[in-house]
């Protein structure tokens, strides 16, 4: 039950997000929130929660989150796929290498599969012999502040 996840609405019945069973309980011994579905069973007191309200009304200012940045679990759903030879991504390659003042961006970072990645090691793609099968960009749904 520990896996079980509940989602969280507003007072005002608009989803928020999803929370936790452990999370869900502490706002129902809290009293911010209230069962509005249960999902059948009991935990201690309280029914096992499905769904929950907030007693108050949250206001939400972030309702579509802060831009998309640039962190290696976003590059590997940007690539889908290993940019040196098309196979798992599993990890993530710098073009141009940290030790040689690479940073990970959109435009220096690809998915690679860890053979890949190790096989062109050190190096940039040029200097190891391996050509990219995309070009690494910033995608379009990111926007730039």
């Amino acid at each position: 039950m520990s896996d079980a996840y509940v989602l969280v609405l507003n007072a005002s019945y608009e989803p928020l997000q999803r929370v936790s069973m452990r999370h869900a309980i502490k706002m129902l011994v809290r009293e911010v929130a209230v069962i509005e579905e249960e999902a059948g069973g009991s935990f201690g007191p309280f029914p096992v929660p499905k769904v929950l309200r907030l007693v108050r009304y949250v206001v939400t200012r972030w309702r579509h989150r802060r831009p998309h940045l640039c962190t290696k679990s976003a590059i590997k759903a940007r690539d889908k796929m290993c940019a040196y030879c098309g196979g798992r991504a599993e990890t993530v390659d710098h073009v141009v290498p940290r030790s040689r003042g690479g940073t990970l961006t959109w435009e220096n970072a690809v998915a690679a599969c860890i053979r890949c990645n190790h096989r062109k090691a050190n190096r940039t793609p040029t200097e190891a012999g391996m050509a990219l099968l995309l070009i690494p960009r910033q995608p379009a749904f990111v926007v730039v502040a």
